[in-house]
């Protein structure tokens, strides 16, 4: 097999096995779980809004809003993240009245796209 053979099947196998090692995906981040959980109905008020998503979200940028039914913002303007969890996100609340409330939130993922999303949850007198 002359040298130039060789270094052609080199080069073969090694590409081979670049293209077979699993390469890093880089996705937008997603909500995975939120506690409230979503379109959950409560007898009593929370006392923070918790969202974990599936991946570390960016510090900078993020916000978590709860608005009740008729638009008003009833959160503490308090968001804050995890420290040993930067997939988490919490806010404090006071104590909610019963209405359907939405939770807005805003992140920076990995891959530096912003993501949006909101939920419901409802709270009915007990």
């Amino acid at each position: 097999m002359s040298p130039n053979n060789k270094h052609n099947i080199a080069t073969r196998l090694c590409l081979l096995a670049a293209l077979a090692l699993p390469m890093p995906l880089y996705a937008h981040a997603i909500m995975v779980r939120s506690a409230p959980e979503q379109n959950a109905t409560l007898t009593e008020s929370p006392k923070q809004i918790d969202v974990w998503f599936n991946d570390k979200v960016g510090s900078e940028y993020k916000a978590l809003a709860v608005i009740d039914s008729k638009g008003k913002r009833v959160d503490n303007k308090d968001v804050e993240q995890e420290s040993f969890d930067e997939s988490h996100l919490y806010a404090t609340v006071p104590t909610l009245a019963p209405d359907t409330y939405t939770v807005r939130y805003r992140v920076v993922s990995i891959d530096t796209h912003i993501v949006t999303g909101k939920f419901q949850f409802t709270i009915k007198a007990p």
